[in-house]
């Protein structure tokens, strides 16, 4: 069996005296992301990671037994194909490791009364699965997607341009020739241009469901959540070859070829802050690390403002600290499996790689009161069960599988997070149960071993899922764009002079896209007086 790449790990005790141009703090993707793109630019960066493996949310590990190797917390790597990173090859990570699967089917969908739906990477096949129930609703589908691919390259260009750095969206979409009616669609909630759009509800639960945005869906501004489905129907969900961990392997590997360091085991306690400029950081441990030009923090914006004195961030940067929200969030199990799901089809069984449960339309309604209450209902739960092993067999020893169930719950639960730990055991246990309706074989005796992580247990693993938000924090109108992560402060660089941010606490937020580690480098390289794009092309 060959297994993936091997999670990252450097541990150095010599580093304290050597000097760095930069001084990363945290090696989640983005500030990896951002660290390549400098040393790329030939600046000496050395990236500071608490805990023993590289990568934050995008990181694998043997979680459960010997040869079963998890994503610990994202999968699928939807939004980053659309980033020059990898749509232009900009850092050619190809050498470093990095290689992507794309499944097919990319995402099934059974329902309660026996039906089922199917998404391929055919557009014409996927549009068979919708007009079974509606042949209104294929057509639609046909034409949602359509339309969507017209605007999708001006949603990506705001995704992966810095604030301020280009026009705005509306007047991006004023070139566009039904461009009024995009403001209106991405201003509409993404329930009511579902709605408007499919008649069956198969079809709407479907859209809204494969899988949960992590967004009351009839929230005003959630509009593009309504076309995630239309996003991945072209590139599938894409898994990296070996596990998740392995695009911030490659990164990692991209930093040291290029004269950077990388350090574990390094929790930073402090930021250093001389003649109010910020000039490197304070670990745990002692040691210290000083930047030349400035210092890059993917540190969470509630933690971060602990690091410094309070009065050097302003008040606008408090009142908006204090002010940030968790947002939905999630409850995953891990499981090491003898086999994968298996659900019935017309002339047999289908195992998909990705593939989830949403009873109906209104039961997507009825999760936003769930989440506003406090209550884990298991009425019905919302799965979404991911088997990478089915297109990865490097994951798993031979015909075996990994499975993750992820269950959609607050962590603010009524009775207090703590709650979570009483709780958790008979919610994963529902969790499977649920998903047992719909794909039977998956009895005990199939199951080897599982670890269960509550959204209070996701805090515990890494403090940038803060209050359990795998994304950092909501991605509503008050956590978007300018105003993220706080209004006024939306450009990467931080109200101490030196100081600059990223991670999914800034635009364009959570998820892997490496949108923000792009975009925060872009906007330091400027002002080092270069430019990304220069950067780019400059001989290797």
């Amino acid at each position: 069996m060959t297994l993936g790449p091997k999670p990252f790990r450097r541990q150095h005790t010599h580093a304290m005296a050597e000097r760095f141009d930069i001084v990363v703090a945290g090696a989640g993707h983005n500030s990896l992301i951002t660290a390549a793109y400098l040393a790329r630019a030939g600046y000496r960066c050395v990236v500071l990671e608490g805990r023993p493996i590289v990568g934050g949310g995008v990181k694998s590990a043997q979680l459960t037994l010997g040869g079963f190797t998890h994503d610990i917390c994202s999968s699928a790597h939807n939004g980053i194909h659309g980033n020059p990173l990898l749509r232009n090859d900009e850092l050619k990570l190809g050498d470093y490791g990095l290689e992507y699967i794309y499944p097919d089917p990319v995402y099934h969908m059974p329902f309660p009364d026996g039906s089922y739906l199917t998404q391929w990477r055919d557009l014409d096949r996927t549009c068979e699965e919708f007009a079974k129930f509606s042949k209104n609703d294929g057509v639609a589908y046909r034409r949602m997607i359509t339309e969507y691919e017209t605007v999708r390259p001006i949603l990506n260009d705001v995704a992966f341009t810095p604030i301020g750095f280009g026009k705005p969206i509306n007047d991006r979409l004023a070139d566009h020739p039904h461009g009024k009616l995009w403001q209106r669609r991405l201003a509409m909630s993404a329930w009511e241009i579902i709605r408007d759009t499919f008649q069956d509800d198969h079809c709407r639960a479907f859209m809204l469901g494969c899988p949960y945005p992590l967004q009351p869906v009839q929230d005003p501004m959630t509009g593009r959540a309504a076309y995630i489905p239309l996003h991945q129907q072209r590139e599938s969900r894409p898994l990296p070859k070996g596990g998740t961990g392995a695009l911030t392997v490659a990164l990692a590997r991209f930093n040291e070829a290029h004269g950077g360091m990388i350090l574990t085991n390094k929790w930073i306690k402090a930021l250093i802050v001389e003649n109010g400029k910020c000039t490197g950081v304070e670990c745990e441990d002692g040691s210290s690390y000083r930047a030349e030009k400035a210092v890059v923090s993917t540190i969470h914006i509630k933690q971060l403002v602990d690091m410094a004195p309070r009065e050097l961030w302003g008040q606008d940067f408090l009142d908006g600290v204090d002010t940030w929200e968790a947002g939905l969030t999630l409850f995953e199990t891990n499981y090491a499996t003898t086999a994968p799901p298996q659900y019935a089809v017309a002339g047999g069984t289908l195992s998909p790689v990705h593939s989830g449960v949403m009873v109906s339309a209104d039961r997507v309604l009825r999760m936003s009161y769930d989440y506003a209450r406090g209550s884990v209902n298991l009425e019905d739960p919302s799965v979404h069960a991911i088997c990478c092993s089915l297109a990865d067999p490097t994951r798993a020893p031979k015909g075996m599988h990994t499975l993750k169930i992820v269950g959609y719950y607050p962590y603010e639960l009524k009775e207090g997070p703590q709650h979570w730990d009483e709780i958790k055991d008979q919610v994963s246990d529902a969790n499977l149960n649920f998903l047992r309706r719909f794909s039977p074989n998956l009895t005990d005796d199939k199951i080897l071993a599982r670890i269960v992580k509550s959204p209070l247990d996701l805090e515990r693993m890494n403090p940038h899922n803060w209050h359990g938000s795998c994304h950092a924090g909501g991605s509503g109108p008050s956590q978007s764009g300018a105003m993220r992560p706080v209004p006024g402060w939306a450009q990467h660089r931080m109200p101490i002079p030196g100081l600059y941010q990223t991670g999914a606490t800034t635009h364009p937020g959570g998820s892997v896209t490496g949108g923000p580690g792009r975009n925060a480098a872009t906007v330091m390289l400027k002002d080092f007086g270069t430019s990304i794009e220069e950067v780019v092309k400059k001989k290797a």
